[in-house]
């Protein structure tokens, strides 16, 4: 029916039944005429005419098309009112409009009525309540309608399914979140990119950074990634495992995809250089956020701490200064990193003027942080001028007792810093939290504070932790400030004194070069009857190696051995490493032996200690044992140990073996370094396999090791032994060339093989090049070239070598033995009798086994 048909009937005095409003209404919904609509069905509802269900649903319809939600609910309570019975249709258009007009109550009150008439509600109204369920923090509802949902078998659609997921994320329910991805897997429900980066999310925070990167991958090879939320999930969970370099990747990758970068894209990158310590990055970063408004507080802290981590303290006090200036918003990470920064620079007033401030605010009533605070400021106001709960010193918090304690040192006022200490003292607990102030102080590296409350502490008649004393004694030596680790050992050391502050001395007199002192306070403790512990036993053993006291180290050890110190792993590590330095392998051994008979589980350590014990004993096979033994006990085999059984495998001429050891080690995933390169290149160089040399040459300068003097020695000796002297001479030159420094030891092996050979001419030209680079020769070059001369019957060219090295080189059996043979070969008695008188007065015996042109008679 038309417009004008309807006006029409009404001009003739026809009244329109509900058919004809019913039509007309729909009419003007079809054109979209909302208002006429409505306007329309006003008039009909004055006239008393009751529209059907289907017109209701009609115009709600519309109106909702249009987002004319409150329209909708409008019409529908006339509907009510009207008595007209909705239907089906009727509740999922009205609970949809409740809902995008966050009426919680009546959406549900609509949706019990719409159950209790028998309707089964859409998967889309199940939806809606869900979301808002969740929207308004009742999870418990949202959980209720989803087990409802289940029960009617109705499918969750994606959103449905998202709602859910982030649901659970926040209660941090991530067993049902997964379970819930399973689910939708099952049941083949698409998963779209919000839900995809709320798995990532989800991934992360179980630690699941693999599974997290595989969702990410996933998300773009379906082409979802699109959104800026799901780059930024990705950088986070990067950003939280400690891959820096990854999250800052996914953001310039976003980046480069022209994908809008928000306020928070800003945050996330500002935490990634803030983590990498990058400070012209970040700064940078930092700018850019405060473009789209005033910062938040979270970076101001995150920026502030990294001015603070650099010890640039000028530009974090620049920084508070203009971030109070433009009145960010402080939340209280924000304020402690301010106050942190005050107090380290002893600024006082500002201080003083930040805690007022704090004070004022109501979100920080009754903070125990703040109480703290103010007490140890304003202890000696009067009660009545300070509100009680500020006197209420009962519990008071580590890091304000820090912090002020720290202003005050760093104001260098001990008055105030001594009462702080007094007050502290009353309290319960308040020696161990005084204690882990100064330990703060030592793990920073701040000595001086340390020493001044230690110090204060010992005059207040207090006795600190022995933990916290070695530690301070431990930092000095590190610091090499021997007299002040003295200083504080001496203010707490008598016969109560704790094992661990006698070990901390100890370490520090082996630590600043003074072993002996070690030893001497080792055999004062004893003798006063303290057994001392597995390390400071160590410490002392190792002390004594080191300067070569291996017989005193050895009775310390026999004496811990046959006593009744409980000796631990290291101690026993440290003794056998102590006896394999004396040379004493036996011992070394037995000591092996003792520490499995008291069921002490040796480590790695020990094993590789061992095999050095069995090589250097010659007793491969049982080097070979302690290897094998350590692989099948499923201790992590390094590539000491590996390359500690090669160099023996090498020495014992075993280079097959070696070579199927160094395979494996490869093949294990171990990455050889330049010194296992340079044994296996010396192993290969030995037998001659020049080969084998070259490929190993290339193999660690792909693995960005760069080849050094002792490489270059092992390619020379590989060339030698193959009798390739061009190619040897060749590496030489190159060493030159590149600049690495050649040795006496380089030219040795070259004019050895050549005087070996008869080739004189060539050592000597090889002999006079290790003459121009610098180089003097050293004995064995002045040998070798002898050796030639000798073993070829070059008489007098020996004879003139030696006469122009005589008076240079120290006073060598063989040299001068060889000078005798050659004059006599040339006739000269006198000389040859003249440099005997010499050796007999020096006590040089004369080599016997030896003649001039050996070499010759044998060829």
């Amino acid at each position: 029916m038309s417009e004008e048909t309807f006006l029409e009937m009404l001009e003739a005095g026809c009244e329109p039944d509900e058919v004809a409003c019913g039509t007309m209404i729909c009419t003007y919904a079809k054109w979209g005429r909302h208002k006429a609509m409505l306007s329309f069905f006003s008039a009909v509802q004055e006239r008393g005419i009751i529209l059907t269900a289907a017109v209701f649903n009609f115009m709600m319809s519309s109106l909702q098309k249009k987002s004319l939600h409150g329209k909708v609910i409008e019409v529908w309570r006339q509907m009510v009112d009207k008595g007209v019975a909705p239907n089906h249709f009727t509740y999922t258009v009205v609970i949809s409009s409740l809902v995008k007009e966050g009426l919680l109550e009546e959406a549900f009150r609509t949706f019990s009525e719409m159950k209790n008439f028998g309707f089964v509600p859409e998967e889309v109204t199940y939806s809606l309540l869900i979301n808002l369920s969740n929207k308004n923090g009742n999870r418990e509802e949202a959980l209720r309608l989803y087990e409802d949902m289940r029960s009617q078998k109705i499918v969750p659609s994606n959103y449905t399914c998202a709602s859910l997921l982030a649901l659970y994320y926040k209660n941090e329910d991530y067993s049902k979140a997964l379970s819930l991805f399973s689910e939708m897997e099952r049941k083949k429900i698409a998963a779209d990119e919000v839900i995809y980066g709320l798995l990532i999310r989800i991934y992360g925070k179980l630690g699941l950074y693999e599974d997290a990167q595989k969702t990410f991958e996933e998300t773009e090879q379906l082409g979802l990634l699109s959104d800026e939320k799901t780059y930024l999930a990705m950088a986070q969970v990067h950003l939280n495992s400690g891959n820096v370099e990854k999250a800052v990747k996914i953001i310039e990758l976003m980046k480069s995809r022209n994908i809008w970068f928000s306020r928070f894209a800003y945050i996330v990158l500002l935490q990634c250089y803030v983590m990498k310590e990058d400070l012209n990055s970040a700064e940078v970063t930092f700018e850019a956020l405060s473009k789209t408004g005033l910062p938040d507080s979270g970076s101001c802290n995150d920026l502030l701490n990294l001015y603070i981590r650099l010890g640039l303290m000028e530009k974090a006090r620049d920084f508070i200064a203009q971030i109070r200036k433009d009145k960010v918003d402080f939340d209280e990470e924000l304020y402690k990193t301010v106050l942190r920064v005050y107090c380290k620079e002893g600024m006082l007033r500002d201080t003083e003027q930040l805690l007022e401030e704090m004070g004022t605010d109501q979100s920080f009533k009754d903070n125990r942080f703040i109480l703290t605070c103010f007490r140890a400021m304003h202890n000696q106001i009067e009660d009545d001028q300070l509100d009680k709960k500020v006197l209420a010193f009962d519990h008071p918090d580590t890091m304000a007792i820090e912090l002020m304690l720290n202003l005050y040192l760093a104001d260098e006022n001990l008055m105030k810093t001594e009462e702080i200490l007094k007050l502290l003292l009353q309290t319960a607990g308040g020696l161990s939290i005084a204690g882990q102030v100064i330990n703060k102080f030592i793990r920073e590296g701040d000595a001086l504070k340390a020493e001044t409350l230690t110090g204060l502490l010992i005059k207040l008649g207090c006795r600190l932790q022995g933990a916290t004393v070695a530690s301070l004694i431990s930092l000095f030596a590190k610091q090499r400030k021997l007299k002040k680790a003295q200083e504080v050992f001496s203010a707490v050391a008598d016969s109560s004194c704790e094992k661990s502050i006698y070990n901390s001395m100890i370490d520090a007199y082996a630590k600043c070069g003074r072993p002996e002192e070690a030893y001497s306070l080792y055999k004062q403790v004893a003798e006063e009857g303290h057994d001392m512990n597995a390390v400071g036993i160590s410490i002392v053993v190792n002390a004594l190696t080191n300067i070569g006291k291996h017989r005193e180290a050895e009775n310390i050890i026999c004496e811990s051995l046959e006593g009744c110190s409980e000796l631990d792993t290291v101690a026993y590590n440290t003794f056998i490493k102590a006896m394999l330095g004396a040379g004493k392998l036996h011992f070394a051994s037995s000591i092996y032996d003792r520490m499995l008979s008291s069921g002490i589980s040796p480590s790695i350590q020990t094993y590789n200690t061992m095999i050095s014990v069995y090589g250097r004993g010659r007793k491969l096979d049982r080097a070979v044992e302690m290897f094998n033994t350590a692989r099948s006990l499923g201790l992590c085999l390094d590539e000491k140990a590996y390359m500690n059984l090669i160099s023996y495998y090498g020495k014992a001429g075993k280079r097959h073996e070696a070579s199927q050891l160094f395979t494996k080690m490869l093949e294990e995933g171990i990455k050889p370094g330049m010194v296992s390169y340079n044994i296996m290149t010396n192993v290969y160089a030995t037998a001659g396999l020049y080969h084998e040399v070259n490929e190993l040459f290339q193999a660690m300068q792909r693995d960005g090791c760069l080849p050094d003097s002792f490489t270059y020695l092992s390619l020379v000796r590989a060339y030698t032994e193959s009798l390739k002297y061009s190619e040897a001479e060749e590496t030489i030159d190159s060493m030159q060339k590149r600049g690495i420094p050649t040795s006496c030891a380089h030219f040795n092996l070259l004019l050895s093989a050549f005087a070996k050979a008869g080739q004189m001419g060539d050592a000597e030209r090889v002999y006079k090049k290790l003459l121009t680079t610098g180089l003097y020769p050293d004995l064995a070059c002045n040998r070798a070239m002898l050796r030639g001369y000798m073993d070829y019957g070059h008489v007098e060219e020996g004879i003139n070598f030696f006469e122009r090295i005589s008076e240079s080189v120290e006073s060598d059996r063989f040299i001068m033995s060889a000078a005798v043979l050659l004059y006599k070969s040339a006739g000269m008695e006198l000389k040859a009798e003249g440099l005997l008188d010499s050796m007999n007065s020096l006590g040089i015996p004369f080599l016997k086994d030896f003649e001039v042109g050996l070499k010759l008679k044998t060829a």
